[in-house]
């Protein structure tokens, strides 16, 4: 599978952003916190749309914003595909914001099982569980 990021799967919808930080539920996973929503409609073929935020009271320096941006935007580019195998057949897209709220610049290694972590957490939140089959309480008290 080819590891790219479209242009497709930035979020750039301000009607979408907006309803993320009204509607949107979110999690933290230290360094990283995702705000994530389904979306009504789909803008894209991909199963999901990917925003990220640094920001700038911590970081005052462009340079350490970009290189922390840079490391977010890797992490979510080599880890998607297996999250984006468990959205597969789903109708609605997803919303996906990650912040960064650390207060110091940390290394890829970090963002990136962060990342991982985010992935897992979020597909076990979206897919429905499956229900349980019911115990017979006869067959063990006729044993």
């Amino acid at each position: 599978m080819k590891h790219s990021f479209n242009k497709e799967e930035r979020l750039k919808s301000k009607k979408v952003i907006d309803s993320l930080f009204q509607k949107g539920q979110s999690f933290g996973q230290y360094p990283l916190r995702v705000v994530w929503v389904e979306m009504e409609e789909r803008f894209s073929e991909f199963p999901a749309q990917f925003a990220m935020s640094v920001p700038k009271k911590k970081f005052a320096k462009a340079v350490s914003r970009n290189k922390i941006r840079r490391k977010v935007r890797e992490a979510y580019r080599t880890n998607k595909w297996k999250f984006y195998k468990k959205l597969e057949g789903r109708e609605k897209q997803l919303g996906l914001m990650i912040l960064y709220v650390a207060k110091e610049e940390l290394g890829y290694t970090e963002i990136e099982k962060a990342m991982k972590s985010i992935f897992h957490r979020l597909s076990k939140k979206i897919q429905p569980r499956k229900p349980k089959p019911p115990t017979n309480p006869k067959s063990s008290s006729e044993v």
